[in-house]
């Protein structure tokens, strides 16, 4: 089994033209969002331990942009992500695979 987590992504489109003086405008838009492996996980409570080790350096929050986890799930081995399935299916290979985490 290994640990599939998913974010969401927004980027703040007011921070585009803000000089860095005052208060950052505000504008934020979805932008989607990454996928994370971590192979090796057991059961549901390691893989809850791992993203919770795991969450700061998959989550970003600054006036620019933010990513937060959405969620996680065990799955199998070899279980592809949706945009993974796409590209095989398209391109016949894989070319941009989700991230793998160590923990």
């Amino acid at each position: 089994m290994k640990l599939h987590i998913w974010t969401q992504d927004q980027e703040n489109y007011g921070a585009h033209d803000w000089d860095g003086v005052g208060a950052c405008p505000q504008y934020w838009k979805f932008k989607g969002g990454a996928d994370f492996f971590v192979k090796g996980i057991k059961n549901d409570a390691e893989a809850t331990t791992a993203v919770m080790a795991l969450r700061s350096s998959i989550e970003e929050n600054n006036e620019y942009f933010r990513r937060e986890v959405l969620g996680w799930k065990l799955v199998d081995n070899d279980y592809l992500t949706e945009f993974e399935r796409s590209q095989l299916e398209y391109e016949g290979k894989i070319t941009h695979k989700s991230k793998e985490l160590a923990w």
